[in-house]
């Protein structure tokens, strides 16, 4: 039997894990078991869970079956890194150590092929969203997260419930084009990394932007429990050759 070839990094993001999503749940779990160990770097780039309270909720058994996961790739030589989401940025060094992971901040830079490629969730460049980016500017703040952490498990887990459900309306009445990052946005990125490669999430729409020769791959979120079935991860090989995989060769 050939064993697959080692990709350099692997990357994957909106996956919103649950257990009331059981098929999404069990397709990560099978990329772990698969794609992931056969990678040296694991990128999980932000929205990996559907919320996170806090990392005293580390014992909830569906919680506990993702880190062991994690940890199972980490364990194997893979080095695992996180880039907090705009639904999981509460995950802190509590988490990062049980599942043997990297806390990283946006941008995280890397290089492969002689070619600088910049790594964010993508929520920061949504920038014609201006109530979403008050919004994170807050949630963002070390002050807030500190206040925010230090109320009960259960009354944070009330409070999220009622944000969740206010983002689902807010987003009713929002274009693709207010949710979607700014061309401006982009730019700057590209320009203060000196990258000339973004990869990123958050919105929902992959695909692969050329911008002058500057390449912007935009990530699949993952849902297997409703129509359309859709998810799938980025490969990047030494040489710094990108491609794209999907859920048919889990």
């Amino acid at each position: 039997m050939t064993m697959p070839a080692r990709s350099f990094a692997l990357f994957i993001s909106d996956l919103h894990l649950q257990e009331s999503h059981p098929r999404t749940a069990e397709a990560f779990f099978r990329f772990m078991a698969g794609p992931a160990l056969h990678a040296e770097q694991l990128y999980l780039l932000g929205d990996i869970f559907e919320y996170w309270a806090g990392d005293d909720d580390l014992a909830e058994p569906f919680h506990q079956q993702v880190i062991t996961a994690i940890r199972a790739v980490a364990d194997a030589g893979v080095a695992v890194y996180w880039l907090a989401g705009n639904r999981d940025f509460l995950v802190g060094s509590g988490f990062a150590e049980a599942a043997g992971l990297s806390l990283a901040r946006e941008p995280h830079l890397i290089e492969a092929g002689g070619r600088r490629i910049a790594l964010v969730h993508g929520d920061a460049q949504c920038t014609l969203d201006t109530r979403y980016m008050a919004f994170r500017a807050q949630v963002r703040d070390p002050a807030w997260q500190q206040q925010f952490l230090g109320m009960p498990l259960a009354q944070r887990k009330a409070i999220i419930a009622g944000l969740r459900e206010g983002s689902r309306e807010a987003h009713a009445g929002k274009s693709y084009e207010i949710m979607d990052v700014t061309p401006e946005a982009v730019q700057e990125l590209f320009d203060q990394a000196e990258a000339s490669i973004i990869i990123h999430g958050h919105t929902h729409r992959p695909a692969v932007h050329d911008t002058e020769g500057r390449l912007r791959y935009v990530l699949p979120d993952w849902e297997l429990d409703a129509e359309p079935v859709r998810g799938g991860w980025i490969a990047l090989a030494a040489d710094g050759t990108i491609t794209r995989h999907d859920l048919s060769e889990l």
